[in-house]
């Protein structure tokens, strides 16, 4: 663009109702120095991008009309590789993955099952050999009440069996030495009569005594 075409511009831009006289709009000599070329503005940027090698205007790409049969082959062999890619990888990897933390996830239910019966077995064989062992323990306390008791009963039956000996011993002592005593007590009476007798009358005969204290025994 020429310095003239940008001072008619500016111009333009400055007095949009023409109200300037045509005598007041500069006009560029030959002889003028240049003046400095102003920037174009966003406008003339965009319409000379827009245009393009030979004037004419560019189109977004992707809304060609031309290139929509390209575009199309391109999207569908991109969504066939696409498709080939997570059939034939990303698909069986991801199957594959499920399927391992499936049968780990089984094989952990297993295990915590088959730990829950070797569980129950435990408590149910504690609980039998408690029950077990509480019944060997009221028979050993029962057993153990009957041999004492027994031997209780067997000391019991010595010592009164000792006590009736020693009893009938002593009746047997006490008898005979009863026995041993009558058998002497018409002598001391007969001798305490005579001493008595005596001492009263005199002398008198023993025999006759004698006879007189086996008569009085009779009696009594």
């Amino acid at each position: 663009m020429s310095n003239a075409s940008a001072q008619l511009m500016i111009v333009a831009q400055a007095d949009p109702a023409g109200e300037l006289a045509a005598d007041e709009v500069p006009t560029a000599s030959e002889d003028a120095p240049a003046a400095p070329v102003a920037n174009d503005s966003p406008a003339e940027l965009h319409e000379g991008t827009a245009q393009g090698e030979h004037g004419e205007e560019s189109i977004f790409p992707p809304f060609d009309v031309t290139t929509f049969g390209s575009q199309l082959l391109w999207l569908a062999l991109t969504f066939g590789a696409l498709y080939l890619l997570m059939s034939r990888v990303a698909l069986p990897r991801i199957g594959e993955i499920l399927e391992v933390r499936r049968d780990r996830i089984e094989s952990d239910l297993a295990e915590a099952e088959r730990l829950r019966q070797r569980t129950d077995q435990a408590i149910a064989a504690y609980e039998e050999a408690l029950a077990e062992a509480r019944q060997h323990a009221h028979q050993i306390a029962g057993q153990t009440r009957a041999e004492i008791r027994a031997e209780i009963d067997e000391k019991r039956a010595k010592v009164e069996a000792d006590l009736v000996a020693k009893l009938a011993a002593a009746e047997s002592g006490i008898a005979e030495t009863k026995q041993e005593a009558l058998s002497h007590i018409e002598e001391i009476a007969a001798d305490t009569a005579t001493s008595l007798v005596s001492q009263l009358l005199g002398r008198v005969p023993a025999k006759s005594i004698k006879e007189a204290v086996k008569v009085a025994a009779k009696q009594s």
